[in-house]
């Protein structure tokens, strides 16, 4: 016997698990030859208030968090896309992430990218799969390549969320969204300047098994 902290794990019951992400990981592996790779997600919600971290300070004085019991300045919402072929990271952010910014993004997107078919792999929010939306990515040779139920990890663009979170916004305390922003910015600006196209996937990895269950905290 130990004394130990309580675990928590994340596991998909998707019924259509296992063909799902075989399907994403072939993606992944072998992208395909008429278009380009996309992994898309929003990232949020982007609220001001004191962020814990880790910075070089004094011995034993840390630095502390202002309290926040009131939040007057609203929320905002990024919508990001990483692209496989080059590692590179297109983002808007928004007040709101509901269906219609989501659309107006990808049609930000298809632009971005003309006279080829867009791959995007993605999460099952609702807003990605309302008609409005089905509609006119089927019009536009986009086609939504939805992740299992609760598969988050499959999604490459999560990792670099992760890398955005910890270079951009631990250890803060923004005033203002447009401080934020910019920070939020300069960061993808550094990111993408040094990109380099993705591949390998988790290689040997095991997560890539079909009984995986990721450990969350």
């Amino acid at each position: 016997m130990s004394w130990q902290a309580t675990a928590t794990w994340k596991a998909s019951n998707d019924p259509d698990f296992t063909a799902k992400m075989s399907r994403i990981l072939e993606f992944y592996d072998h992208p395909p030859a008429d278009g380009r790779v996309l992994c898309v997600d929003e990232f949020g919600p982007l609220n001001l208030l004191p962020r814990t971290g880790q910075a070089w300070r004094p011995f034993k004085k840390p630095l502390r968090t202002r309290a926040t019991y009131t939040r007057t300045h609203g929320v905002r919402h990024m919508l990001a896309a990483l692209d496989l072929a080059t590692g590179k990271i297109t983002y808007r952010i928004r007040d709101r992430k509901r269906w219609r910014e989501f659309l107006t993004f990808l049609k930000q997107l298809r632009r971005r990218w003309p006279g080829q078919r867009l791959y995007l792999i993605l999460d099952n929010y609702g807003p990605h799969k309302r008609p409005e939306v089905l509609t006119w990515c089927q019009a536009n040779d986009i086609e939504l390549v939805f992740a299992p139920t609760n598969a988050s990890w499959l999604n490459w663009i999560e990792s670099e969320f992760a890398a955005l979170r910890y270079f951009a916004l631990d250890g803060t305390d923004h005033r203002s969204h447009a401080e934020q922003d910019a920070a939020l910015g300069a960061y993808l600006r550094w990111h993408n300047q040094r990109a380099q196209p993705k591949h390998h996937f988790a290689i040997n990895s095991r997560i890539r098994q079909t009984d995986y269950t990721i450990n969350a905290a």
